[in-house]
């Protein structure tokens, strides 16, 4: 897993530790230049990392989060937000939250607040453009947010996502309690970190939810994992 954003570990750690959903933003306050040009430049490399990804970054538009969708979010004053497609017939949704996450975690140490977003949005083609034969599967707000609008998730214990144990090694604890910082889709964290019996070798999965989104879910977690644990090779 490449984490290539220019942060050491120990900021990408403090992302992830400092992350919180946002859904309420300074409508008037635009993307700092500085910050917008390292968003985009991160953008471009981590969508031409994954073939049939796409991902781009909308400023300046209202009416994505302007609709009865939004407002069933509760979502205020976002007005910038990153488009996530992927290639139809394809599951690349682990990536997505992979490579989505990621960003996420750069825009917190550039100073900025977002949100995954899977539902309440409204789609506005002519404020972005995305190949034929993709499809939007998500989109990420992202902007200065308004004070006291963080959205905190409850957790689950570690032993309910892994199969941790007294004796487990600390890298892995470690990986667990970042995945369990992990935003997903209305709390639900239905990923696993299961280590193998090699001691060394960690296989992640996704279970099942009617609501869906659980693969997202889990390249998110998988980011968080990666990052506490240091081991970047995940099954």
């Amino acid at each position: 897993m490449n984490f290539d954003l220019g942060l050491s570990p120990a900021e990408l750690v403090e992302a992830v530790e400092a992350r919180h959903s946002v859904r309420s933003y300074h409508a008037d306050r635009p993307l700092a230049p500085e910050a917008m040009a390292r968003i985009c430049d991160a953008i471009a490399s981590l969508s031409a990392e994954v073939d049939g990804l796409t991902m781009q970054l909308v400023v300046n538009e209202p009416r994505a989060f302007g609709g009865r969708w939004a407002r069933y979010g509760i979502f205020k004053g976002v007005e910038n937000y990153i488009v996530i497609s992927t290639r139809k017939g394809h599951d690349l949704d682990i990536k997505v939250g992979e490579q989505g996450e990621k960003i996420v975690l750069l825009a917190q140490h550039l100073g900025l607040n977002t949100c995954w977003v899977g539902l309440t949005y409204t789609k506005v083609p002519a404020a972005f453009s995305i190949p034929d034969d993709e499809k939007v599967r998500c989109v990420i707000a992202i902007g200065y947010g308004v004070d006291g609008a963080i959205h905190r998730h409850k957790i689950k214990a570690p032993e309910q996502v892994s199969n941790i144990g007294s004796d487990y090694p600390d890298w892995f604890r470690e990986g667990v309690r970042l995945a369990l910082l992990a935003p997903t889709a209305v709390n639900q964290q239905k990923f696993y970190f299961r280590l193998l019996d090699d001691g060394n070798t960690v296989r992640s999965t996704a279970r099942f939810s009617l609501l869906g989104y659980t693969k997202i879910d889990l390249g998110i977690a998988r980011v968080h994992f990666a990052i506490g644990s240091g081991r970047e090779a995940i099954l």
